[in-house]
């Protein structure tokens, strides 16, 4: 096993590696797209959508196969209140042991699983914790996909985070063009931590407007 095979893994940590990878962890427009991970969940995928639409913000959420297979209906509501789905997996798991048929099969059982609830088979990737091996990376690009990191985000899955330190991590510097990267469940983080993220998520939209722009999903043009 070579370094080389370990190097996209840092991607998500170092920007100018993600950079020389050609990983996006940015856009090239005007808008700040807002991201969610690990849904649907009962009660954060509703908690999210509802801020969300009370601020008239359109978000992307990076869905887990077996969560989508566990609650197909509310994968049909992301998508039926106009937000963007995308895949995480289907299982939420690291990928850098796992060889590359592996993730192949894990990636084709969650595009089934969103594409039978949503009617929508996603070509957006994030990978759990946002750490690729070389050998996934190409794979995902041989699909014709577009690997997605982030470039700022709440922390919110820590147990010792708040509202107040998520809001406040993820807008610091907030710029146009950045990913902003939050969570709607916690089945894979500390227990409860969405609420904190629905809380903190008026925050993030509010300085989201202050720079006079849209928050948008990571596709949509406006």
């Amino acid at each position: 096993m070579t370094a080389s095979w370990f190097v996209p893994a840092l991607a998500a940590y170092v920007p100018p590696l993600a950079g020389r990878l050609r990983i996006d962890c940015r856009l090239d427009r005007p808008v700040v797209a807002v991201t969610f991970d690990d849904g649907p969940h009962a009660q954060g995928t509703p908690a999210v959508l509802e801020a969300l639409a009370r601020l008239e913000a359109v978000a992307t959420f990076f869905l887990v196969g077996e969560q989508v297979a566990a609650r197909p209906s509310l994968a049909r509501e992301i998508v039926a209140a106009g937000h963007e789905v995308a895949v995480h997996g289907y299982r939420h798991t690291l990928l850098l042991r796992r060889r590359v048929a592996a993730v192949a099969d894990d990636l084709d059982r969650a595009v089934d699983a969103i594409g039978q609830a949503t009617g929508v088979h996603p070509t957006l990737y994030r990978p759990p914790y946002g750490v690729l091996s070389s050998g996934a990376l190409a794979h995902v690009r041989a699909r014709g996909w577009r690997p997605l990191l982030w470039s700022t985000w709440g922390r919110d899955w820590e147990r010792r985070a708040s509202a107040e330190s998520i809001a406040r991590r993820a807008t610091r510097g907030l710029r146009p063009g950045d990913v902003v990267l939050l969570h709607d469940s916690d089945a894979y983080s500390s227990a409860g931590s969405w609420r904190k993220t629905a809380a903190a998520l008026p925050s993030v939209l509010e300085a989201v407007a202050a720079l006079d722009v849209a928050a948008s999903s990571v596709t949509q043009r406006t």
